[in-house]
């Protein structure tokens, strides 16, 4: 069971008033659009620390190395080919 909570959210006038009519164009109530662009904005965040995380374990020289071995010996395959 998902939990609800009620929160006072002061928006300026006219991003409320954009909100109500995006939301009604996609025909939803404001509350559920508020909720996925809540939703939206999270996981924009966590994948950009994601990201941040795993380039900082990264290693240019590594990468490097494993693209120069691969398709090493191996044709390209139909429709990889070079113009």
């Amino acid at each position: 069971m998902r939990q609800r909570s009620n929160v006072a959210l002061r928006l300026q006038t006219s991003l409320l008033e954009e909100a109500r009519r995006v939301a009604e164009a996609e025909g939803v109530a404001l509350n559920q659009f508020i909720n996925v662009a809540v939703a939206e904005k999270l996981s924009v965040l966590r994948t950009e620390d994601y990201f941040r995380e795993r380039a900082e374990r990264g290693s240019v020289a590594k990468a490097k190395r494993i693209l120069k071995k691969a398709g090493k010996g191996k044709p390209p395959a139909p429709g990889d080919e070079l113009d």
